[in-house]
């Protein structure tokens, strides 16, 4: 077969069909559309609706039934601000808050530290520290209630050592009985944070902690010069986590002491029930509510922009297609 002949049966042969391609920036479209419609949807309904709903009924002066028919505008939210008892709650929880980054955070690197070494029982001494975070809220509330009760495991076990003047009401006495609920708080969520931070400290390289004692570093210049700046991350993840958690703090002091007494232990949380479902003023605890959510939000956006930033800079956030 000549060239001749190739080139006419080549130039004889039909065209082959076009083959339709669909552009690629359509294909990521629905793509996104079908992996994130789901997710959106639940976010749409269960989050910015009813947080929608909140707003509008933190306008009106409604105790649950009839019509919304007394609009008030901003009137619920002037009072709760202004409000003695309310200004009480908020100082509160920014005082557990305080007291979480000044005493857990401490406590917990140290048992962290500890625990990280090899020591005889360690796996033991794990589970026991995380035991009481697997407990639900209201059955270590039920629990650290009737040992606190007068005369009861705690006053008992003070008297069985020699220290019964330590011996005091609890739950009763308003200079106390916030400090007393940080102590169960404590007792309840430090095993996470130990865990937390033991998993921050996996990531340690040991080569690192070798170099140094190469170097002459002793173990606490090691340890404050290397392993605590390389843990950063994982503290910083910890302080937002406990800062959210004492802003929400609600089943504790709800089941030990309704927020009492005469509101000593109040929280913004224990303030919204008390006044939006025992009193049946649903505008104004849906007014609470809002005020408590944007003082989370905030924070969030805050820590996120001047804490959490450093930690985000350097992620992957490109798109694999």
């Amino acid at each position: 077969m000549t060239a001749t002949d190739t080139r006419v049966r080549a130039a004889a042969r039909p065209p082959a069909p076009a083959v339709r391609t669909r552009r690629p920036g359509t294909r990521r479209k629905l793509e996104l559309a079908f992996l994130l419609g789901p997710a959106l949807v639940l976010f749409v309904g269960f989050v910015l609706v009813p947080i929608g709903i909140a707003v509008f009924y933190s306008l009106y002066e409604w105790n649950g039934f009839g019509p919304l028919d007394d609009f008030v505008g901003l009137d619920n939210y002037t009072d709760a601000l202004s409000g003695s008892v309310f200004q009480g709650a908020i100082g509160h929880n920014l005082i557990i808050a305080g007291l979480s980054i000044g005493v857990q955070l401490p406590l917990s690197i140290a048992l962290a530290l500890l625990l990280n070494r090899k020591l005889r029982g360690r796996a033991v001494l794990r589970a026991l520290v995380f035991a009481p975070y697997v407990l639900s809220e209201a059955i270590t509330a039920v629990i650290w209630l009737l040992m606190l009760q007068p005369n009861g495991f705690v006053d008992q076990t003070l008297r069985g050592i020699g220290l019964g003047g330590l011996v005091q009401h609890w739950l009763a006495d308003p200079g106390i009985v916030l400090y007393t609920l940080f102590a169960v708080i404590t007792w309840k969520y430090i095993g996470f944070g130990i865990i937390l931070l033991l998993a921050g400290l996996q990531g340690v390289p040991a080569e690192i902690r070798e170099a140094a004692a190469l170097d002459g570093a002793s173990a606490w210049q090691t340890t404050r010069h290397v392993v605590l700046p390389l843990l950063g991350p994982t503290i910083r993840i910890w302080v937002f986590l406990s800062v959210i958690g004492s802003l929400q703090l609600f089943d504790l002091v709800w089941i030990m002491t309704l927020g009492g007494p005469a509101n000593s232990s109040a929280t913004m949380a224990t303030y919204l029930v008390d006044h939006g479902f025992k009193r049946y003023e649903f505008g104004f605890g849906s007014a609470v509510a809002v005020i408590l959510f944007v003082v989370c939000f905030l924070f969030a956006l805050l820590y996120q922009r001047f804490a959490l930033r450093r930690d985000t800079d350097g992620a992957l956030t490109r798109m694999v297609g």
